[in-house]
């Protein structure tokens, strides 16, 4: 596929490439996504250290910052340009690294994408190309992997969907929102969308939401404190999420919240589907690290203080949902249980798509 074909067609407007993150000109612009949908605000990096600054920052996030990496490598290589071939070899190396481990409860995913860059980099260095388009080229062709074979998990997934389902959703996980959107279309299907709020950063509410209601299906914001509320009164069929890491123990790592909501379904019967691709170097849950964030970030929202002075905080950004509380695994391969992961393996090795 050439990199001027694009996965993005029919997609709501943050998962359009460019609305993701996107290199041009020594510079990688990011859309803020702590201030979307009431601003369209980019954040412009001139220094791939400012890349991971916005990573960290949640300027992006979810599946993001797997675009956001490969964006920056290619601005380390335009950094390093005019350097000695070694240097700027060394230069793209330390860039890999501090990169690739921007987030740690993602960081196996990250160095996917970095540890490709710098080999793509290099060869271009070393044959005398332009290092910083051959990144940026690999890195659209890794987002068209991406929303290719996560068009394949958004199929399968909506296969499972009867027309009309109440369908509950956690944080923003972006690619299959984006492709289940694509897939309920080409199906003739609709769904009645209710989106958790997601604290701190309300990804429910500005983004999951916004994607959805631009699509033109029924959506429903609920705060976080009401989901239990509607899944008891019965507006909910299915309950779904993406998830951050999936172990092959059967344990995933999502948004903090995930796991108390499939407590809830898991209580009123009501199905827990997660989406993704097994993390086949993270053999059991003890491999996912969760990552801490800035307490302050709770105790402020959207940019105003929520409490006083003197009150403590805590911010774990993910917890681990075990294999008990989830219905089902869905894959691009099909639908698992998440006691028997194994059978992913079965047909073939893991497609590179990061």
């Amino acid at each position: 596929m050439s990199s001027l074909d694009r996965e993005d067609k029919g997609m709501p407007f943050l998962l359009k490439y460019e609305n993701v993150a996107w290199y041009e000109d020594g510079e990688v612009r990011i859309l803020d996504r702590r201030v979307f949908p009431t601003k369209k605000k980019f954040v412009h990096c001139t220094d791939y250290v400012e890349v991971i600054q916005a990573i960290r920052d949640m300027v992006t996030q979810s599946a993001g910052p797997y675009t956001a990496v490969g964006m920056g490598m290619a601005l380390a290589a335009y950094q390093s340009k005019d350097k000695p071939k070694k240097e700027q070899i060394a230069f793209l190396k330390k860039a890999s690294i501090e990169l690739g481990n921007a987030r740690p409860t993602t960081a196996n995913r990250y160095r996917q994408i970095t540890n490709r860059a710098f080999n793509v980099g290099t060869s271009a260095i070393e044959a005398g190309k332009n290092a910083s388009l051959a990144i940026f080229e690999d890195t659209i062709e890794s987002m068209n992997r991406r929303y290719s074979l996560m068009q394949k998990v958004g199929n399968n997934l909506v296969e499972l969907f009867p027309d009309g389902s109440g369908i509950l959703t956690q944080c923003y996980g972006e690619t299959i929102i984006g492709t289940m959107i694509r897939a309920a279309r080409k199906a003739n299907k609709t769904f009645r969308i209710f989106n958790a709020e997601t604290r701190p950063f309300l990804q429910g509410a500005r983004l999951t939401s916004s994607c959805f209601v631009e699509a033109g299906f029924e959506t429903t914001l609920v705060t976080d404190n009401m989901t239990n509320f509607i899944l008891e009164r019965g507006d909910i069929d299915f309950y779904t999420s993406a998830a951050d890491s999936i172990s092959m123990d059967g344990n995933i790592a999502n948004k903090i919240g995930t796991k108390q909501i499939a407590i809830l379904a898991n209580r009123v019967g009501v199905p827990y589907f997660v989406t993704g691709i097994p993390d086949l170097d993270k053999e059991n849950k003890e491999a996912i690290t969760i990552e801490y964030r800035d307490p302050q970030q709770v105790l402020n929202l959207m940019g105003q203080r929520i409490a006083l002075d003197g009150v403590k905080a805590i911010y774990p950004a993910f917890d681990v949902t075990p294999p008990e509380l989830i219905g089902a695994i869905v894959t691009d391969r099909g639908v698992f249980s998440p006691y028997d992961l194994r059978r992913y393996l079965e047909s073939g090795e893991k497609e590179e798509f990061y």
